[in-house]
């Protein structure tokens, strides 16, 4: 049974377990999911320039949701966590940001995977995608020296 069918699809922010489904099969639900999105872009932005240029008023009230999907449907590999907590694979984390309506990006992973090698050009990645569907993503270098993106809705989308 797919994620669809179990209750609705969520995209993976990297904070939950890997991918239970085979990967054509999770591939086709984050493809759909994302289409969905994009056409909720167009028809709610009929009148824009680029309808799909900037995140629809759905994206603003979900942004740890909207900003997962474009990054797990561009094909980046989000983390996972095992049942204690555990981080069980590298990638990206999307979790709620400081500033209200904001996103933080993170590039994690299990101790000795290279994560904190691998993160600039990993999160490099990741502000190309969110910038080509409108977001603001910033890179910054935080505590420890390990960087992070910092994700807001452009300002003329801001509530």
């Amino acid at each position: 049974m797919s994620a669809a069918q179990q209750g609705g699809f969520e995209p993976a922010t990297g904070d939950g377990p890997a991918a239970s489904l085979p990967p054509g099969v999770r591939a086709g639900e984050v493809r759909t999911a994302f289409e969905g999105m994009l056409q909720i872009r167009r028809l709610t932005r009929a009148d824009a320039a680029d309808p799909e240029g900037a995140p629809a008023a759905w994206e603003l009230h979900r942004p740890v949701r909207a900003v997962a999907l474009a990054l797990e449907a561009a094909g980046i590999s989000p983390s996972a966590v095992g049942p204690t907590g555990e981080r069980t694979a590298m990638g990206y984390r999307v979790r709620v940001g400081e500033a209200a309506g904001s996103v933080r990006v993170e590039w994690t992973g299990p101790p000795g995977s290279g994560a904190a090698h691998d993160e600039e050009e990993a999160l490099t990645g990741c502000v190309s995608v969110l910038r080509r569907l409108g977001w603001t993503a910033l890179l910054y270098r935080g505590p420890r020296r390990r960087r992070f993106v910092e994700v807001e809705a452009p300002p003329a989308e801001r509530p």
